[in-house]
């Protein structure tokens, strides 16, 4: 009688462990599906956001009669922003490089308006900063030839 109270409290124990198993694997598996779907809901709102105000600035040009090269940069950094998006829904990767490139589109359209008013020194920080960020785009470009991933994701 013992040994089927002992047993059948063997089984028991393995039936809850089971249970607490599938549990576990349950609230991973919702768990990772919430955070995929906000990560998608995330993703079309930027990329909403990026062409709503592309359309804004370009209307705002369209209303003016004209574009100026800041007006054109600008729009550049639009693309590139989209472009970023675009591709992360493809690879579930995030180009490090396009924020590279946002960043010297950025600098150099901080360039073109502010040149004139713009004291020396911060012209020469900002020219340093868009050489650097080329230098850092460059590296990348070379680490990915020398060293490329074997990660399919």
């Amino acid at each position: 009688m013992e040994e089927q109270i002992i047993g059948r409290a063997e089984k028991f124990a393995k039936w809850c462990d089971n249970v607490g198993t599938r549990v576990e694997k349950f609230g991973e598996s919702v768990g990772n599906q919430l955070v995929d779907g906000f990560h998608m809901l995330a993703l079309f709102v930027i990329g909403g956001t990026i062409a709503w105000s592309a359309v804004n600035a370009y209307i705002g040009m369209v209303d003016q009669g004209y574009a100026g090269i800041k007006d054109i940069l600008l729009l550049f950094i639009y693309l590139e922003l989209g472009a970023m998006v675009g591709i992360h829904f493809k690879t579930h990767r995030l180009p490090v490089e396009f924020l590279l490139y946002v960043a010297i589109t950025a600098l150099t359209r901080l360039l073109v308006i502010d040149l004139k008013t713009m004291p020396d020194e911060r012209i020469l920080v900002i020219s340093g900063a868009i050489v650097a960020i080329t230098i850092a785009v460059f590296i990348l470009h070379v680490g990915r030839a020398k060293y490329p991933s074997d990660d399919p994701v």
